[in-house]
């Protein structure tokens, strides 16, 4: 078996790249690229770590100016506290809601990019990108389950195991692969 033949079996099964993610991001839709190595995927983690923890510090912010301001101006209750900042680092209601509010938009960075390109910039830079395994569009349900399955990145270590496969516990359960794209493939235009 020759070299490029071994290479084409170990990677996705469909021939033809996508022009249109969202419609087309289907198995017979699937470059024919190798899938993801567990040290390509693991560089793309810690991009998109710092990029994910920018945009949640970004939107801590937000969300802390706007309370600030609510608070100070009467709007929302002080509930006996002298100042903003006291309540709510003693409120475990605004904890929460500064919580849910950070996790929202981390969630929706990792959300939108798989959606609208199959990749987060992490993915782009390393030129890695999601398809679907099954004759199915990747959907916004898969996506989510996707995200909370690979939650603390611990399942991408079963790729080291499954060496043959290199599917993550987050590929298996959302039935998604990641593929190592070559430049030309990487390129968003030709999509």
């Amino acid at each position: 078996m020759s070299k490029q033949n071994k290479k084409s079996s170990r990677g996705s099964r469909a021939k033809n790249k996508p022009s249109n993610v969202e419609s087309e991001n289907t198995v017979d839709n699937t470059p024919l690229h190798e899938r993801a190595s567990f040290f390509k995927r693991l560089l793309a983690m810690i991009y998109d770590t710092l990029v994910a923890v920018a945009v949640g510090m970004c939107s801590a912010m937000v969300i802390i100016v706007v309370l600030m301001i609510l608070l100070s101006n009467d709007v929302l209750s002080m509930q006996g506290f002298e100042t903003p900042s006291e309540l709510i680092q003693s409120s475990w209601q605004y904890k929460l809601l500064i919580q849910i509010w950070v996790g929202t938009w981390v969630a929706g960075f990792f959300l939108w990019f798989w959606k609208k390109g199959g990749q987060t910039l992490g993915m782009r830079a390393w030129r890695l990108r999601i398809f679907s395994t099954v004759d199915k569009p990747m959907t916004w349900s898969r996506l989510v389950l996707r995200l909370i399955s690979s939650l603390g990145g611990l399942g991408t270590l079963l790729v080291l195991f499954d060496i043959k496969n290199k599917q993550s516990l987050q590929d298996r359960i959302a039935q998604t692969e990641v593929v190592k794209l070559s430049k030309e493939a990487n390129d968003h235009k030709q999509w």
